[in-house]
């Protein structure tokens, strides 16, 4: 049995970094992400590391890059306007191939949003939110404990595979308060940083850390590089739970808040005759197409419930490659729909 705290999400989340040996912290601070900055401000100098408040999200993703170039496991956060404001570097680390941790708790948008829960930032996170062909691994929680090993689990993967990993929630996860069991020690797994840049001591070539690569036929091979690794990662980092889907009437798409909220409206299809399935991408990307392919068959239709327009319910489309209907409900501006309004939209598409 481990150590067990009453712990809000944010923290969980800077306590989680710190245990999985996160020496270095920039951001800015912005709601309703700002304990996590509060939490590392006070801890970090005590475990030796780096806490820095940078003047702006832009110079907060740049000092990640300069940090993460020598190979120490380093992370940033923000919500929503500020994860656009730090795309442009996004970009050149994922170019650079250098391993950090991104977390995003997401605002409602466009604009400057609201402090609400939403998950409007999918596209943004799973698309790639700033120029060029790359990719970033994308967890989403959907509990304060998940945001603890979850946050772990994304500095192992940024290091194994060398690339941007995202921890993305919202208002509500982020706020809430509920207990965290933490492990008495942590599965660290820490990549090779041969490449890092830590200086040669005059016993080693000189390692040079780019996005710059000017010429077309060398830039190319450097992408089919990344491609690559996309790849490996597609096939062995998927993260999904799936409830109750065998021979479900209909199965439900849903991440993180939403997710939470589906698992009530099971219970409460359950008492009308009705068996409802979920599947819970864990990883946003890579998407977790094979559990759509194994059950693909099964049910009438599938829904998709998002806190946005209608942004993951592509991507399950696809998954699903028309075999079956694919409905969306989704609410927007910090809205959060009710059990009644999700069950309601399920007896509509099984009449």
């Amino acid at each position: 049995m481990g150590e067990r705290y009453l712990m809000k999400g944010n923290e969980a989340i800077a306590e989680a970094a710190l245990r999985a040996g996160c020496r270095c912290y920039f951001g800015y601070p912005i709601t309703p992400q700002t304990e996590i900055a509060h939490y590392m401000a006070k801890k970090m100098p005590k475990v030796g590391g780096s806490f820095v408040q940078a003047e702006s999200e832009t110079a907060a993703i740049n000092m990640v890059y300069g940090a993460a170039s020598t190979g120490v496991r380093v992370m940033t956060s923000s919500s929503s306007p500020g994860i656009s404001l730090k795309q442009e570097g996004i970009s050149y680390i994922s170019c650079a191939e250098l391993p950090a941790v991104i977390v995003n708790i997401v605002r409602c948008g466009p604009g400057l949003g609201g402090i609400l829960p939403a998950q409007g930032d999918y596209f943004q996170a799973v698309k790639g939110g700033g120029h060029g062909d790359y990719k970033m691994v994308v967890l989403a929680p959907l509990s304060v404990q998940e945001l603890y090993e979850l946050t772990v689990e994304a500095f192992n993967i940024a290091d194994k595979y060398r690339i941007l990993t995202m921890i993305m929630g919202d208002g509500i996860l982020g706020q809430m308060m509920e207990m965290v069991e933490f492990k008495e020690e942590e599965n660290i797994v820490r990549g090779d940083k041969s490449w890092a840049t830590t200086g040669t001591n005059m016993e080693r070539d000189k390692n040079v850390v780019t996005s710059i690569y000017i010429e077309p036929e060398v830039l190319e091979q450097h992408n089919l590089k990344l491609q690559a690794k996309y790849k490996m990662i597609e096939e062995n980092e998927v993260r999904v739970e799936s409830y109750n889907c065998e021979d479900a009437d209909i199965i439900v798409v849903a991440f993180g808040t939403i997710a939470r909220i589906v698992s009530n409206v099971i219970k409460q299809a359950e008492k009308e005759g009705i068996k409802v399935g979920l599947i819970r991408p864990i990883t946003l990307w890579p998407f977790p197409k094979e559990e759509f392919e194994k059950y693909a068959k099964v049910p009438k239709a599938f829904l998709t419930v998002e806190l946005n327009a209608g942004q993951m319910v592509e991507d399950v489309r696809l998954a699903v490659n028309g075999r079956k209907p694919v409905y969306f409900y989704g609410r927007m501006g910090g809205m959060i729909p009710k059990e009644a309004e999700i069950l309601d939209k399920i007896k509509e598409i099984l009449k």
